[in-house]
């Protein structure tokens, strides 16, 4: 019975496999996908078959004529210093009051902070003495006028008096003069007003109560007041850029905080020199700030138009830099490229200046172009009978 039980389940099993092996049989085979050709070089000039699916990445542009160039330069804000003050101690002193902080405006005189200091009150007293000095000379004068006038005295001792009386006015006008500068010219009180004589917004504080100041010691201004509604714009310029910068000229001001946001800053100043280390030329250009958006210290870009160029404008995608040769991929007809030569007259973010190698009108290789790189690449090399690992069409 086992021997019998165990053929049956060895012939259960075979009919099953023929069974399934009839019915794979049965089954329709799935055809191999088709492989794309790839793409072949002749001479100088990459050939793709029709069809082939890289062709729809390589999208192209028209070489524009560069009659009207937009160059991208590298800004800086800064405030404006035609309306800004930097305040430092004229005299050594120690900080008593703050009367101001950041963020608060402040009209012409308005006190900022005081200080008590000694070589302030050197400069009062010297002041008080003039005027003692003056009192006296005056009296003296005049008894000297009186006794001439008598004709006790000679001319030469009323002369002499006149001459002390005068030296005495100058000393003290002088004198005056000083203290009315730095504060109050009246009594002998140390107190040193520090104040601004323009009025403003007070955008940097740098002292703190008890500080003792001097005026040699350097540093940062204690206070700085500026009118925030205006403000520089330092600008990075090239040589080839001077035939465009001229003063009064209005150009494009961005900044990344307001990508929205077209900012008209007007042309003001340009360096007589180049700066030795960065080989660029310093420009300066004022813009309106009536909202406050735009702060010192921003970056930003200026679009600066350059007019009558010679040469080509292609998209900045299209230009590659093989060792120190710059390269654009040009496609004579469809699905035919050929690498050219190009000399770059300017690099800018989205556009690059083409002064030789290239015409008006040739269609070049924007998106994917290093891909066809590759590609010129891997045909030479399969040309020489060098392996192309990894080159296959998608």
């Amino acid at each position: 019975m086992a021997v019998r039980s165990r053929a049956t389940h060895i012939g259960l099993w075979l009919s099953l496999s023929l069974g399934l092996s009839l019915l794979s049989a049965c089954q329709p085979s799935t055809p191999p996908a088709p492989v794309a050709q790839l793409p072949i070089l002749q001479g100088e000039q990459l050939r793709y078959p029709a069809g082939h699916p890289q062709l729809s990445l390589l999208s192209t542009q028209a070489a524009q004529s560069a009659t009207d160039l937009v160059v991208d330069l590298p800004a800086r804000l800064v405030w404006n210093e035609n309306r800004t003050q930097r305040i430092y101690p004229a005299f050594a002193g120690r900080v008593n009051r703050i009367l101001t902080d950041v963020g608060q405006s402040v009209a012409a005189g308005t006190p900022l902070a005081e200080l008590a200091s000694p070589e302030f009150g050197a400069a009062q007293a010297d002041t008080a003495r003039a005027q003692a000095d003056v009192q006296w000379a005056l009296k003296q004068l005049q008894r000297q006028q009186s006794l001439f006038d008598a004709g006790i005295v000679a001319r030469k001792d009323l002369e002499q008096a006149q001459a002390d009386a005068a030296r005495a006015q100058a000393e003290l006008e002088r004198a005056q003069a000083r203290t009315r500068l730095y504060g109050s010219q009246a009594g002998v009180n140390q107190q040193l007003t520090l104040s601004s004589s323009l009025s403003g917004l007070v955008v940097e504080r740098n002292l703190n109560p008890g500080q003792e100041l001097r005026p040699d010691q350097g540093g940062p201004a204690l206070f700085v007041v500026t009118d925030p509604a205006s403000l520089w714009v330092q600008i990075d310029a090239q040589e080839k850029h001077l035939p465009d910068l001229k003063t009064g000229a209005t150009l494009e001001l961005l900044v990344p905080s307001w990508p929205e946001q077209r900012f008209e800053a007007r042309l003001q100043a340009v360096a007589d020199f180049i700066d030795p280390n960065t080989r660029t030329i310093k420009v300066r250009a004022e813009v309106a700030n009536p909202r406050r958006l735009l702060k010192s210290d921003m970056l930003g870009t200026v679009r600066l138009h350059q007019h009558n160029t010679s040469g080509v404008v292609v998209p900045s995608s299209a230009v590659q830099l093989l060792g120190t040769q710059h390269v654009v991929f040009v496609q004579l007809e469809p699905g035919v490229f050929e690498p050219r030569k190009v000399k770059v007259a300017n690099e800018g973010i989205s556009e690059v200046l083409i002064s030789e190698g290239l015409q008006t009108g040739e269609q070049v290789v924007k998106q994917n172009s290093l891909m066809l790189s590759r590609e010129f690449k891997s045909a030479r090399e399969a040309l020489e009978g060098k392996p192309s690992p990894g080159r296959s069409a998608p």
